[in-house]
């Protein structure tokens, strides 16, 4: 198909007849319009900085929109031209981000119509607020990835100037691509029109039947040929404190199920463990075992964490790997409203995408004492921001960033 640049921002606002409400906070500008007779909101989160666009100042902006979208079941479309949370806030910038995620994801889930307009760059947590709409519209030389070029290159050993590396990034992660792996992701034809896309982007949402459509699509996406992941009991020195009416647990690569009686009562258990970076199947399986959980909703689920970061990979990338984090979050949004208490504990390292996408959908996040959680590695905030020094954080500062609300001291020895 012959495809050409969508229309620009300009030409959105126009289609919408957007009016500014206030002016702009840091990155971000809100207002309104109308579009087939009904009221439209616009959200426009621009990239002015390498480091990410959204930070405190700009969440205090985009929450509350969000907010009253999910009350009203109104349409909203989300202009994102961002490398996604501000890096250069540190732990503030993550807690702000799991709040305006949480307040995306509720207002996805509620049925609010979204729709998703790219600009040049469009990573990280901007790309999984992307993957909350129905429908995006992209550039013809929009990237969208978890992880931009130069965490990838840094990972690989890699010079991200090297021109093979950058074939092969453009082949994963460019919008051609991703138009192959969803029909929801659209570059314009040379002979449609902004207004046809807009009324099909913003046509009214069965959200959860959606999210599940998507869930069972991606596992098609994933590799056919992978090793199994065999099944085997496991016992945790954590565990054993955490639970003193016994659990009973398996792991299988990394995700670990089952249950266990604290000083609480029973609790269901799922979680994401081990040091090897989160992949898009790990990922798919968490979600996978998530919805398996929705055929009879526990009375608690506790999700736990111990895994730094995403994969910065190309062959998760050449899958849309931003679209496996976001599925992690929906069928655990998605128990929590039918009733189910849903927490979370970081048992070792937690950070980024996988961070928000686990802890924005739970009504408690909890931190074993001397756990770790950051905004981004060490090694992808050096690729970003240049060498930063990391220094111990602790409890209060966790609580005061909006990252952590309780701490867990175990006594372990």
């Amino acid at each position: 198909m012959s495809v050409v640049a969508p229309p620009s921002l300009a030409a959105i606002q126009a289609a919408l007849a957007f009016e500014p409400l206030g002016d702009a906070a840091g990155n971000v500008t809100i207002g309104t319009g109308r579009f087939d007779g009904a009221a439209v909101h616009l959200a426009l989160v621009e990239n002015r900085a390498a480091s990410g666009s959204i930070g405190s100042v700009e969440v205090r902006k985009l929450s509350p929109l969000l907010q009253v979208v999910a009350r009203e079941r109104s349409p909203l479309v989300l202009f994102l031209d961002s490398a996604g949370a501000k890096v250069s806030e540190g732990l503030r910038a993550l807690g702000a981000f799991r709040q305006v995620y949480r307040d995306a994801l509720a207002a996805a889930l509620a049925g609010a119509p979204i729709a998703a307009v790219l600009g040049r760059n469009c990573y990280g947590g901007s790309s999984m607020l992307a993957h909350l709409a129905q429908h995006r519209l992209f550039a013809d030389n929009t990237q969208l990835a978890m992880s931009g070029p130069s965490i990838i290159a840094a990972s690989a050993g890699m010079n991200v100037l090297d021109e093979m590396f950058r074939a092969m990034a453009e082949a994963s992660m460019s919008a051609a691509s991703r138009m192959k792996a969803n029909a929801a992701n659209c570059i314009l034809a040379s002979d449609a029109s902004v207004e046809d896309w807009l009324r099909e982007a913003l046509a009214p949402a069965r959200p959860a039947e959606a999210f599940r459509a998507r869930h069972d699509a991606m596992g098609e996406r994933l590799p056919k040929e992978r090793a199994a992941a065999t099944s085997e009991g496991v016992r945790r020195r954590d565990f054993e404190k955490l639970y003193p009416g016994g659990y009973e647990t398996t792991e299988a690569a990394g995700l670990i199920r089952g249950q266990g009686r604290s000083n609480d009562g029973e609790e269901t258990i799922l979680g994401i463990v081990g040091k090897a970076p989160l992949g898009a199947e790990r990922a798919w399986r968490f979600a996978d075992a998530a919805w398996a959980l929705l055929a009879a909703p526990p009375a608690r689920l506790r999700v736990f964490l111990d895994c730094a970061a995403h994969a910065a990979r190309l062959e998760d990338e050449r899958i849309v790997l931003s679209e496996y984090i976001v599925g992690m979050s929906a069928p655990l949004a998605l128990l929590a409203a039918r009733g189910t208490r849903v927490e979370m504990t970081v048992l070792g390292e937690a950070g980024g995408g996988v961070y928000v996408a686990l802890a924005s959908p739970a009504t408690v996040v909890s931190a074993v004492y001397g756990a770790q959680i950051r905004v981004l590695p060490g090694s992808a905030v050096t690729a970003i921001l240049g060498e930063v020094k990391e220094e111990a954080v602790s409890a209060a500062e966790y609580k005061a960033a909006g990252v952590a609300e309780e701490e867990i001291k175990l006594g372990i020895v």
